[in-house]
């Protein structure tokens, strides 16, 4: 089967998959590397990533592979301003499930790191694909980044979401049904209006844009890039596929959870985080779920559950992790990136020839 066209050349990669930026340490160097060197594009998660850190990551990465990987960043959000009595009501919800996690660990806000200054690293290390989620660059950063010949790819929840990519001047666009794993991407629209399954949204957006349209949730196997690629996507994006892959990050509990838990045990969830993300039930979602709707929101909720989530990770309790997973969980493989990788291309070459027999 061909795989040329137009992402694959304007990217530089042979195979039209790309392995999603995901954050929080599951993009290590040698995932991201791997991705890249079998033919397709790795991707740094960097959205919680300080500038050191990531310069550090991208130049482990250069030295595994000499071709083409992106940075994910995530478009600055104004932190909400909350008063001290909504913070210490989040704090009181939240203290039972400290208490039972033994954790006296106060709990601290932080600071989301500036895009501004990840860009300027980015800039720096000549990385010449970045990829947005939450929300489109302004235009004097785009115009930047073009002018530095940076390629730009968007995140789009919905055919408007799209349309303002295209508009904006992203070169090309990740369309994520609600199928995905992880935080949810809209930006323009409430997220309930951003709950659009894979196959009813890529045709829809392929219709409206002019540029290549990425399609990513529940993607998983050959026969999910076939169908993609009929629906007229030029690519695909995969998240929960290469994180149980071995060179992945991935705490091994959330790669068990991954390989053997079933479709029907993800759910969306602001618990975590105070944004909707797709993963799976557990303890801690189920403690929270009267709560979902008067969580602080993103990030804040995300700071006040963090030494929670490491105290689960500590004590090896995948009870109180957030345990990010798309609704495909039941093809998950543990799998070497290159073998994961050459599987994929011969279920593509499978389902392609035996389409209409």
């Amino acid at each position: 089967m061909l795989y040329a066209n137009t992402l694959t050349k304007m990217l530089g990669i042979e195979y039209p998959i790309i392995q999603a930026g995901m954050a929080g340490g599951v993009t290590t160097a040698a995932l991201v590397s791997e991705v890249s060197n079998a033919g397709g594009l790795g991707m740094i998660g960097a959205g919680y990533m300080k500038p050191e850190q990531l310069r550090e990551l991208i130049q482990e990465t250069k030295k595994r592979t000499d071709k083409p990987f992106a940075v994910n960043l995530f478009i600055n959000e104004e932190e909400p301003i909350l008063t001290n009595e909504e913070v210490n009501e989040a704090r009181r919800i939240l203290k039972p499930i400290q208490q039972e996690l033994d954790t006296a660990e106060e709990l601290v806000l932080g600071h989301l790191p500036k895009m501004e200054e990840q860009i300027e690293v980015l800039l720096k290390e000549k990385v010449e694909i970045m990829s947005f989620t939450f929300g489109i660059p302004n235009e004097q950063t785009i115009h930047r980044l073009k002018h530095q010949d940076v390629l730009l790819i968007g995140t789009a929840t919905t055919v408007d979401e799209a349309i303002l990519n295209d508009k904006a001047g992203m070169d090309a666009v990740v369309v994520q049904g609600f199928e995905a794993g992880g935080h949810r991407g809209t930006f323009e629209q409430s997220f309930d209006e951003g709950m659009i399954g894979t196959m009813a949204l890529v045709p829809q957006v392929v219709d409206h844009v002019h540029i290549p349209v990425i399609a990513a949730g529940g993607i998983m196997d050959g026969r999910g890039i076939v169908a993609s690629m009929a629906l007229g996507a030029r690519g695909v994006q995969m998240g929960s596929a290469f994180l149980t892959c071995q060179e992945s990050g991935g705490n091994p509990l959330h790669k068990k959870a991954t390989l053997e838990r079933k479709e029907t045990e993800t759910i969306i969830t602001r618990s975590f985080s105070g944004k909707p993300a797709r993963g799976f039930q557990n303890r801690f979602t189920e403690m929270m779920k009267d709560h979902e709707t008067n969580v602080p929101e993103y990030p804040v909720q995300n700071y006040l559950t963090n030494s929670i989530r490491q105290r689960a990770k500590e004590a090896g309790n995948a009870e109180f992790m957030s345990l990010w997973s798309g609704q495909g969980t039941r093809l998950s493989e543990n799998l070497t990136v290159a073998n994961f990788m050459k599987k994929l291309l011969t279920e593509v070459n499978e389902t392609a020839s035996n389409l209409f027999r």
